[in-house]
């Protein structure tokens, strides 16, 4: 570590004198636990955490070793400090209660421990999402209190695995990266007040699921693949790496559009990731950056969780491309984005004479 760069301590510490001081010493207390969490899915399967679980979460996916372990890590390493009124996990039924012998606190931490983690045996780039909200008084939290728009929100970040070990923040002002001195065990911040380019020729979605899609979402996916030729007149790159933060950090490093819309294949889930656990904290830094995120009818943020593990749709990334799907979505909508047809040319018209009586 070189002196005089700025650690993520004394980043926190900075930013959160005052209203909200004690939510500093949580913010290291995360940072520890994605400091075990690199460790742990650094050593890949030299750790003998690999493979799945006989069990499955509360959305009735196949746990793996390392979302049990990564989960314990957050636990253990933020429950004993004070600052919490209690935490909620994607790998977890119901919020987690801090235990007896610690003080409870005004924060609600929420967060994925290992998102991606059908990855983490093939070695793809995974990460920690998490979000912090805040109770008006101390005490243990009971289920409603998680559920606060995620405007609300007075933190949000995730940690990625990669090459490097990198934890990107926002506590409201900027959003900032921060790199893991692995010599030192400090973080130290190498991505200062990120911005999102508004423009991109890059977007990201799973284009299996084309089928199922709403016609807005097929509408801007078929213009992009059309490229030159299209009516976008440039042609777009597209990636997918199923990873939620590996998708995000590219979008933060150099823009593009991140889509995981609203579709027909399961009916009973308007959406497919997690409002609270990874929508919300990801729409915070993005917007934080000066992107958009959006469900395609609205802002990720303005939506009024109903249920702890609630799925929505979404859409984020450069302002500019994510502000065309949303109006895409209007049109669709409204009926303005289907051709006119007149009754007086279609079919069975005034003018057809076809197998009519009239020689």
């Amino acid at each position: 570590m070189q002196f005089g760069r700025t650690t993520l301590s004394k980043f926190v510490i900075e930013q959160t004198r005052g209203q909200h001081s004690e939510m500093g010493a949580l913010l290291i207390d995360v940072a520890a636990a994605v400091k075990t969490i690199s460790a742990l899915v650094g050593k890949g399967a030299l750790s003998g955490y690999s493979g799945a679980l006989d069990s499955t979460n509360v959305q009735g996916e196949v746990q793996k070793k390392l979302d049990v372990l990564t989960n314990e890590a957050l636990l253990r390493h933020c429950e004993w400090g004070g600052q919490l009124a209690g935490m909620a996990s994607e790998e977890m039924d119901e919020p987690y209660r801090i235990p007896d012998q610690y003080p409870r606190g005004r924060y609600l931490l929420i967060f994925d421990p290992l998102d991606g983690s059908s990855n983490s045996d093939v070695n793809v780039s995974v990460g920690t999402i998490f979000s912090i909200l805040q109770r008006e008084t101390a005490g243990d939290a009971e289920t409603a209190d998680y559920l606060q728009p995620g405007d609300r929100q007075i933190a949000a970040g995730y940690a990625i695995y990669g090459p490097s070990t990198m934890l990107v923040l926002t506590v409201g002002s900027g959003t900032h990266g921060f790199t893991l001195d692995r010599e030192s065990g400090n973080f130290i911040l190498t991505h200062a007040d990120i911005r999102v380019p508004e423009e991109t020729r890059e977007f990201a979605i799973n284009s299996s699921n084309e089928r199922f899609w709403e016609p807005p979402v097929q509408r801007y996916v078929s213009e992009c693949k059309a490229g030159k030729t299209g009516i976008r007149g440039v042609d777009f790159n597209m990636r997918w790496i199923a990873s939620m933060v590996a998708e995000v950090h590219r979008i933060l490093m150099r823009g593009g559009i991140f889509m995981y819309p609203k579709d027909s294949k399961d009916p009973a889930k308007p959406g497919r990731l997690r409002l609270l656990y990874e929508a919300n904290p990801m729409a915070m830094l993005i917007e934080q950056a000066g992107g958009a995120a959006s469900t395609g009818r609205g802002r990720i943020l303005g939506v009024a969780p109903e249920d702890l593990h609630q799925r929505v749709p979404v859409l984020l990334g450069s302002k500019q491309e994510v502000e065309r799907v949303e109006r895409y979505h209007q049109e669709y909508d409204s009926g303005t984005d289907r051709p006119f047809v007149s009754p007086l040319f279609a079919e069975r018209s005034l003018y057809r004479t076809e197998n009519s009586n009239f020689q």
